[in-house]
């Protein structure tokens, strides 16, 4: 197990271990990121890694974590952006008593049919 130097926004520079250490690797784009947990304050630190970074932690024992772009993102767009106004009246929607509930029941309608 290595030690590996990494720098947290919050205490600069820190010492840790490739056992904490993450690789985060995007298998649609091929970008890379690396992550760690500081040890001094505990805050989870995630920075961005070129290949030569990915290469040395992962030749020093890091764990590589694979993950893909949601599919979601390369269907077609319709309407009109969601605004925060759109937010808003989402937001005050749920808080309206029975509202989900009488969402729910039109859902099941449609579902069922005449």
């Amino acid at each position: 197990m290595a030690t590996v130097r990494a720098s947290c926004p919050s205490c600069g520079d820190v010492e840790t271990t490739t056992r904490a250490v993450q690789v985060l690797r995007c298998a649609t784009t091929g970008s890379a990121a690396y992550a760690f947990v500081c040890p001094t304050c505990r805050l989870r630190v995630a920075k961005e890694a070129s290949e030569r970074v990915v290469r040395v932690l992962v030749d020093a024992g890091a764990a590589v974590l694979s993950w893909e772009m949601p599919a979601e993102l390369d269907e077609p767009r319709q309407g009109a952006p969601v605004t925060h106004d759109d937010l808003l009246s989402f937001h005050l929607d749920l808080l309206a008593p029975g509202w989900l509930e009488a969402q729910v029941a039109t859902l099941r309608a449609v579902e069922l049919g005449p």
